[in-house]
């Protein structure tokens, strides 16, 4: 097509007239790139924290000890609070009772900003 400028007009016309309304500025004026909300949604779910589950699975096998190991398995970690499923009752207040020791030994291991407390649940 010719940059003949009434050509131009007439063509806009037409397309005007024929879609009801002018030709939009900017079609991505009202449209967010999913990169510039990633970071917030990522910190909203605690995905941020740099910790994943197998890192902390293989901390915690290691740092827990074959017998302690066996009896709990790390669930989640979020928000700094790492979760452990304990099996029974007798191991989680045997836990309960070394929760400073352990959580000394988290933190060296995994970083002391990224775990504040420990939690057990049995199940």
């Amino acid at each position: 097509m010719s940059d003949d400028p009434s050509l131009r007009r007439i063509r806009e016309a037409i397309l005007r007239e024929w879609r009801g309304a002018d030709e939009p500025l900017d079609l991505n004026h009202r449209i967010s790139q999913p990169g510039k909300f990633l970071r917030a949604i990522l910190q909203q779910a605690g995905a941020t924290e740099g910790l994943d589950e197998d890192q902390v699975r293989s901390a915690w096998k290691e740092l827990a000890g074959d017998f302690i190991s066996r009896h709990t398995e790390p669930l989640s970690i979020k928000g700094g609070h790492l979760v452990l499923r304990v099996t029974q009752p007798a191991m989680r207040f045997h836990l309960e009772q070394m929760k400073p020791m352990l959580l000394t030994r988290i933190r060296e291991a995994l970083g002391a900003d990224r775990v504040h407390s420990v939690r057990f649940q049995i199940g």
